[in-house]
């Protein structure tokens, strides 16, 4: 008796999505809710998991097929795991297609000879294959073990130079000059790439989107952390972050400009009295935008907890559709990855983003003394449509005197 496996709802007005990865095999022991399969939506990668125990039977639908929701993609047989594999699936058809390799050094394979399956995705395959290395004995941090770019990345700078990459065999003889070999690989865009593709350029044509810039005094917010981070860390668990006092200056701001937390519909104006913000984060498949709801109303520490989970569940890929749906108002952090300055694109329908740089000593003047202070640069992009430049100058100068005068967030000036 076989049960059939069917794409779940993804959430209000998305009707398809892509087979990323297959997490279960044919002839696979399958357990109750145990994930067998990894789609793609515009948003975020939803794990299917199985109806019932069983063994993995066949497989409807190969990887980068688009399915529609309560499509069937699989069927899960009854037994333990132990049975022959089913006849081969569509899944399988491209491979069993193909010719046999070279002898040549063997490529990483996709499963395991032994118990544990060790899956693959393209994009940490490439690295496997580039860098010459067993994906079986590299210790994978992702998602139930699986193996993630940095994974590879970092077993690779800790391999011994005496046993270099084994390369793969160049699609041409190399020159006879000695030169290696150069190729070309294409590899399709997930959907969630080209979604990101498609709304930030979308953005671009639709807004009419200008960006102001201030810097900021980082002193005063970086003593306050270094005073009560052990003690905020006791207490809540958590530790204390600058996006916790962004947050609490965007949303006292936002008060006073309440524009730039709107957004334009037809030839209607919608203002919000709270402010879900939407945080820009990196994930393995690009990046995305969870919402912590009604983070104006939002203590510091709950501010930092629900980044810290929102951040951990972008990197293990299992945020829902209704972490990303929302959001009224968007701060992008690429200070993280060393970004000096830059111009963020809104994040439609919203009107207006915040981006975020690091902190570096730079001169100044004070009191009409130069002095070296830790400097950050903020910059708006907004709307000009529905926020005017006076607003945007505004709106970024209450943060910056909020982040240079904590205080001000207490009293709420």
């Amino acid at each position: 008796m076989s049960t059939e496996v069917k794409v779940p709802t993804l959430g209000e007005s998305v009707t398809e999505a892509t087979i990323g990865e297959w997490l279960k095999q044919p002839g696979d022991a399958v357990a109750l809710d145990e994930p067998i399969a990894s789609l793609e939506t515009d948003k975020v990668a939803v794990e299917v998991p199985s109806p019932v125990a069983g063994v993995m039977g066949q497989q409807v639908a190969a990887v980068g097929d688009t399915v529609n929701v309560g499509a069937t993609i699989a069927t899960i047989e009854a037994g333990d795991g132990k049975a022959a594999a089913p006849a081969t699936a569509p899944a399988a058809k491209a491979e069993a297609a193909a010719p046999a390799p070279a002898a040549t050094a063997p490529a990483p394979a996709t499963e395991d000879s032994g118990d544990g399956v060790t899956t693959l995705s393209p994009a940490v395959r490439r690295l496997v294959l580039e860098h010459g290395l067993d994906p079986s004995r590299i210790k994978g941090t992702g998602k139930d073990g699986r193996l993630t770019k940095e994974d590879v990345l970092a077993a690779a700078n800790a391999a011994p130079e005496a046993a270099p990459a084994a390369a793969p065999a160049p699609a041409a003889a190399p020159a006879a000059s000695g030169a290696p070999g150069r190729r070309e690989e294409r590899v399709k865009m997930t959907r969630m790439r080209q979604t990101i593709a498609k709304r930030l350029k979308a953005a671009q044509e639709t807004a009419a989107m200008l960006t102001t810039f201030n810097d900021v005094d980082m002193s005063a917010v970086m003593a306050t952390r270094d005073k009560y981070r052990e003690t905020f860390e006791k207490k809540h668990g958590v530790r204390l972050g600058f996006m916790s006092f962004f947050t609490k200056a965007a949303a006292l701001a936002a008060h006073d400009i309440p524009a730039v937390n709107a957004r334009i519909d037809g030839d209607e104006i919608v203002y919000y009295d709270y402010l879900d913000l939407s945080v820009a984060v990196s994930a393995p498949n690009g990046l995305v935008v969870p919402v912590v709801r009604n983070a104006d109303g939002l203590s510091f520490a709950e501010i930092e907890k629900a980044i810290a989970d929102l951040g951990k569940r972008a990197k293990d890929g299992t945020l829902t559709m209704d972490d990303m749906t929302g959001g009224t108002f968007t701060i992008s952090n690429g200070g993280v990855f060393g970004g000096l300055m830059s111009t963020p694109i809104i994040n439609p329908p919203q009107s207006a983003v915040l981006g975020l740089h690091r902190i570096e000593d730079r001169p100044v003047v004070r009191n009409g003394e130069i002095v070296i202070r830790p400097m950050m640069y903020l910059a708006l992009s907004y709307d000009h449509r529905l926020i005017d430049g006076r607003e945007a100058v505004t709106f970024l100068k209450t943060i910056k005197e909020a982040i240079e005068d904590p205080t001000r967030l207490l009293i709420d000036l």
